[in-house]
């Protein structure tokens, strides 16, 4: 789900994003997972955003606060 699958993949998957933020994996995944499941519906936890924005500075991605936004409903 989206905008959280696509942040997870450009920092290296859940294994690494949990490790630079202090979180279980498992965590991070649920990002990516409805709220009927637990999820957050692809919503990346605002609290995390800063740490975020910080590990794509390090690792060269280019990630934007826009990019934590959730895609807008009916948009091509």
């Amino acid at each position: 789900m989206e905008p959280a699958s696509s942040i997870i993949t450009a920092l290296g998957g859940p294994t690494a994003v949990a490790a630079a933020i202090g979180i279980h994996r498992t965590r991070v995944s649920m990002w990516q997972a409805p709220r009927e499941r637990g999820g957050t519906n692809g919503l990346v936890p605002y609290r995390h955003v800063p740490r975020l924005m910080e590990l794509a500075r390090e690792k060269g991605v280019k990630l934007a606060p826009a990019d934590f936004m959730p895609p807008l409903e009916g948009a091509a």
